[in-house]
């Protein structure tokens, strides 16, 4: 197996089973099947066909890298359910929101490691494998996708985002440095391809000095709808500037490709129908940016109105999503998240 993975981990960062396609990201996971960001949901999407494997990370109190979509885990874990931690429950703002519940940093990895993972979409996609599954480290997850690797025998990529860097950063919690040291300290991630994501984008820049260009990791400037502001920026500064023709050829100065909302590319008109593409894909490619949206997920409700059936807002609706990420498909899009893998590998090998 060490030899198989030697062989593996060899190949060129482009190389793989699908080169010359859109790639799939797993987003959280196959987050549709299984909680997300556990080893089961990172499984399956393996199993399923994506290319590249997505941990959400924040830090513990302790400074330890651990996969959660945000610091707040009243939503994925039974923490509500440990009167141990009942007088950890708090109200912080991040990000300019106020939110209440109970936050990664407050806790040890240790404490975090007693936890079980929940769905957070229960209404939708049940609470079968609710209680099952740990949190899981960055460490982990890479050696877990390591051992996937020989096992299958392919390049799996990881494209992890790091969240909430300016909060984490104020805590004296800053995680990019050890992002990196991570990456660096697995044979795999040395060689493997990896994206980080950011909303940010001090700390994009910043990685960018560490890693140069080249190198097996690219960056991604994750992108938020126009009006909002851009997190740890001023106030005024929104992301509608980044998605000019000049601010595109800003962000590539530093970044290698772009994560805008699918509906940037392109909106759902009054009737509900995938109406005429916005001009962001053409802008950021003729700026030498590779475009890769989020969010495909398969229930109805998810759905623009003209792919859903009439089974109800919750059903799985596999033709319909399969159609839906190829019109996007059609565009031009370079990857995309979803949160159902098979059916993305589905709608890019049909």
């Amino acid at each position: 197996m060490a030899a198989l993975l030697m062989t593996i981990v060899a190949l060129p960062a482009a190389a793989g089973e699908h080169a010359g396609k859109a790639l799939v990201y797993a987003h959280r996971g196959a987050s549709a099947l299984r909680p997300e960001h556990t080893l089961a949901a990172y499984a399956q999407a393996i199993a399923d066909g994506a290319d590249f494997i997505e941990p959400d990370l924040v830090s513990t109190r302790d400074g330890v890298l651990v996969a959660r979509h945000e610091n707040e885990i009243g939503g994925t874990t039974d923490v509500a359910a440990h009167r141990e931690f009942a007088d950890r429950r708090t109200r912080k703002v991040i990000d300019g929101e106020a939110i209440d519940g109970w936050f990664t940093e407050d806790f040890t990895l240790a404490e975090l490691k007693t936890l079980r993972a929940r769905e957070r979409l229960p209404q939708v996609r049940g609470t079968r494998w609710d209680g099952q599954f740990q949190i899981v480290t960055l460490d982990e997850i890479i050696d877990f996708t390591a051992a996937q690797s020989a096992a299958v025998g392919r390049v799996i990529g990881l494209v992890p985002e790091i969240k909430h860097p300016s909060h984490f950063a104020s805590l004296d919690l800053a995680m990019e440095d050890k992002v990196l040291a991570a990456l660096n300290a697995h044979a795999y991630t040395r060689t493997a391809p990896v994206v980080i994501q950011s909303f940010e984008t001090r700390n994009l820049r910043y990685l960018r000095t560490r890693i140069g260009r080249g190198t097996n990791i690219r960056l991604l400037q994750l992108l938020g709808a126009s009006a909002q502001p851009v997190p740890g920026e001023k106030p005024d500064r929104r992301y509608q500037a980044l998605m000019t023709p000049q601010g595109l050829r800003d962000v590539a100065a530093y970044a290698d490709a772009i994560g805008p909302d699918i509906r940037s590319l392109i909106p759902v008109d009054a009737q509900g129908r995938l109406a005429r593409p916005t001009d962001l894909l053409r802008d950021a490619h003729a700026a030498g940016l590779q475009v890769q949206p989020y969010t495909f997920r398969p229930e109805n409700r998810f759905l623009a109105p003209q792919f859903r059936d009439g089974e109800g807002d919750n059903a799985r609706h596999e033709a319909g999503s399969v159609a839906e990420i190829r019109a996007y498909l059609a565009l031009g899009i370079d990857a995309f998240f979803t949160d159902d893998p098979a059916l993305g590998r589905r709608a890019v090998d049909q």
